[in-house]
């Protein structure tokens, strides 16, 4: 089965069935590139949806991620970005196994072919060139023939006529003589291309055009066999992926399976819990008797002591059925003591461990300043030590600050918790210290915040009411068109970025940075997708130097 022998005078047909194999070759690519796109497209759009139900840092919905179905369903957004990864993962493998490859073998396979096809039309070419030659010389031959027959006609005719003179007879013997002796001439070469002609003839369809045609064969097969390996690692690069994404959805179920229903309904009890006792029945009073109305001793108004001063509201008792007081509206007290106890002990002891989780990190940041001065006292060429110094104040009095900040709210969860007679003594840690330091304090912020009888009460002094400004901690982030990079960053030490817009870095880790210090102490970098601040102090910046002068 051979082009050569088979498909010898179809020289034309060949020509466009190849070029047809090149045209399906790049459609193939053409396909597997839009694919390729999709994946990418996929995957963006499933990191964007993870993004979008993410929690967001400092906000209400952080807090109820600590429901198991809340964390089964974080776990599933989680993966899902591990998911959307492996979509990266394909279009990159079909861009590098398939398309690039591909279109690089595509030039090729046309600069082979344009060699082949010139060769062919070169033979082609010079076949007509020798059958024209052929054409020449049999008409030449023809008419020299014919030229000699009517030379001879005449001398004959010349010859039998008798007034002709003997001279105008030998003349026209000479002239019939040279006559066939041109077309004898012709003869000869006309027999001679005849020859020439035949062995060309035979080269061409017998061996130029077989060799070209077999080459072109060779070409077309290796171009179908390069399109069935390309479906291969098609199929390959899909099939590598299918373990991983199979683990993200065992997780997922993994994760499904972890939820907890009595767990999350005893959160809800923590999460709500009041620490109140339910209110006792209310005693009959009788009105038919002329003396003055009055409370019962057991009355749920006066419940926590006896010879306790009636509360007044309009001129009428008001008994305190606190299930069904109106919160008050406004800004919540900095000490939360519009809450009930056990709402407002958890709250406390959420501020105290977040000012000490700030104190820790302005620890950090101190040592990591007093680490970099040591190094620029040991080599001064790196940096001027002095240069710190304000720095390092400035990080002391915000430590000082912040302990100040903890201690007053340890106080006030000393105190609640000293009215929760079902919390151990454990949970009480150093307040008991701090309070013993500051009775005045502790004292004044209690009768603050009770009533004459002991009791909690919604009602609160003015002198004791602090408003706090809510601030909405968005992510600044959401909606803003990526930055371009303009150089890079090695972290000098590990910063755990806890607070809104900050970004942890590892010691030792390169990112790129997308915006310079402005003065402010921070740098804007990204790792990935992720972007936030970290301390000028704690990288090493190397700016790409196009970019800081466009």
């Amino acid at each position: 089965m051979s082009w050569g022998i088979e498909l010898w005078d179809q020289f034309d047909n060949l020509e466009k069935h190849t070029q047809w194999g090149i045209d399906i070759l790049e459609k193939y690519i053409k396909f597997v590139k839009e694919r390729t796109e999709i994946e990418l497209s996929y995957a963006k759009q499933l990191r964007n949806l993870a993004k979008k139900y993410q929690p967001k840092k400092n906000s209400k919905e952080e807090e109820e991620y600590r429901y198991t179905a809340c964390k089964a369903f974080l776990s599933t957004l989680n993966e899902m970005n591990d998911y959307a990864g492996q979509h990266e993962v394909i279009s990159e493998n079909m861009t590098s196994h398939i398309t690039v490859e591909l279109a690089r073998y595509v030039q090729e396979l046309k600069q082979e072919r344009k060699s082949y096809f010139h060769d062919g039309r070169k033979a082609q070419q010079h076949i007509e060139i020798c059958w024209k030659q052929l054409e020449s010389s049999k008409r030449r031959f023809e008419r020299d023939c014919k030229e000699a027959d009517r030379a001879q006609q005449y001398f004959e005719k010349m010859d039998a006529d008798i007034n002709v003179t003997k001279a105008d007879v030998e003349k026209a013997r000479q002239q019939a003589q040279v006559r066939h002796q041109m077309a004898e001439d012709s003869r000869a070469d006309y027999s001679s291309i005849l020859q020439k002609f035949n062995h060309e003839q035979h080269e061409y369809y017998h061996t130029h055009i077989p060799n070209i045609f077999q080459k072109i064969q060779e070409m077309e097969e290796r171009r179908i066999l390069r399109i069935g390996e390309s479906m291969k690692t098609y199929a390959e690069v899909d099939r590598q992926v299918i373990p991983i994404i199979g683990k993200c959805l065992d997780e997922i179920v993994k994760a499904a399976e972890s939820i907890d229903q009595k767990n999350d309904s005893q959160l809800v009890i923590e999460a709500y819990k009041s620490g109140f006792e339910p209110p006792g029945d209310i005693e009959f009073e009788d009105y038919t008797q002329p003396m003055k109305r009055t409370v019962s001793d057991n009355s749920l108004s006066n419940s926590r002591g006896e010879g306790k001063p009636e509360l007044k509201f309009g001129g009428k008792s008001k008994g305190k059925l606190w299930p069904f007081i109106k919160k008050n509206k406004g800004a919540a007290p900095e000490d939360f003591s519009n809450l009930p106890p056990e709402q407002r002990r958890k709250k406390l002891q959420q501020k105290v461990d977040e000012l000490n989780k700030e104190i820790q990190k302005e620890m950090d940041q101190r040592d990591a300043i007093t680490k970099m001065k040591d190094v620029y006292l040991k080599n001064p060429q790196m940096g001027d030590p002095a240069s710190l110094d304000h720095k390092l104040t400035e990080v002391s009095q915000n430590i000082e600050k912040l302990q100040l900040e903890a201690q007053k709210f340890e106080a006030w969860l000393a105190e609640v918790e000293g009215r929760l007679p079902a919390r151990g003594d454990q949970a009480r840690r150093q307040s008991g210290m701090y309070e013993a330091q500051n009775p005045t304090t502790v004292n004044n912020c209690a009768q603050d915040r009770e009533s004459p009888d002991g009791s909690y009460t919604e009602e609160q002094s003015q002198e004791s009411e602090v408003k706090v400004l809510a601030t909405d901690f968005d992510d600044e982030f959401d909606d803003e068109e990526p930055l371009p990079a303009i150089g890079t960053c090695k972290a000098l030490y590990t910063f755990e970025g806890q607070n809104e817009g900050t970004l942890s870095v590892l010691e030792g880790e390169t990112l790129y940075v997308i915006e310079e210090d402005k003065g402010d102490g921070w740098t804007r970098i990204r790792r990935n997708e992720e972007e936030g601040y970290v301390p000028t102090s704690y990288v090493e910046v190397y700016l790409d130097k196009n970019a800081k002068d466009s």
